[in-house]
C-alpha cells in the first residue's frame, strides 16, 4: 500500500508528548496546524530516504486552513499518522509547493 492509500485509510493522529512541545517551542507550530496540513490540497508527499532507517518516514508539504505552508515529517503507526517534526517551509520547499498549487488551480 502506498503512502497516499495509507493516509486515506488513517483513522487519526498519534502524538508523542515531547513532539507536541518541541514543535510548538522550537517552530511555533501547534499540533492542530500540523494536522490541518493533511486535509488541505495540494498535499505533496515524499519518502524521507535519509531518515527511513528503522521505519519508513515521509514528509509532506501542505498548508493550514489559514494558508500557512508547513513541512511535516511523519511516519505511519498502524492506522495513525505520527508527526515527528513540523515547521514552516523553506524558500526552496515553497517553490516546489507552488508548482503543485498551480496544478490544482486548473
Amino acid at each position: 500500500m502506498d503512502i497516499r492509500q495509507q493516509l486515506a485509510a488513517a483513522s487519526g493522529f498519534d502524538w508523542d508528548e515531547g513532539n507536541l512541545e518541541k514543535n510548538l517551542e522550537k517552530h511555533d507550530v501547534a499540533f492542530w496546524e500540523a494536522e490541518e496540513a493533511f486535509f488541505n490540497r495540494p498535499l505533496v508527499l515524499r519518502i524521507d530516504e535519509s531518515h527511513s532507517v528503522s521505519e519508513s518516514r515521509f514528509y509532506a508539504l501542505g498548508r493550514t486552513d489559514s494558508g500557512r505552508r508547513l513541512f511535516v515529517g511523519f511516519t505511519m503507526r498502524g492506522a495513525l499518522i505520527r508527526v515527528i517534526s513540523t515547521r514552516d517551509m523553506t524558500r526552496r520547499e515553497i517553490a516546489a509547493y507552488r508548482h503543485h498549487e498551480k496544478d490544482t488551480d486548473s
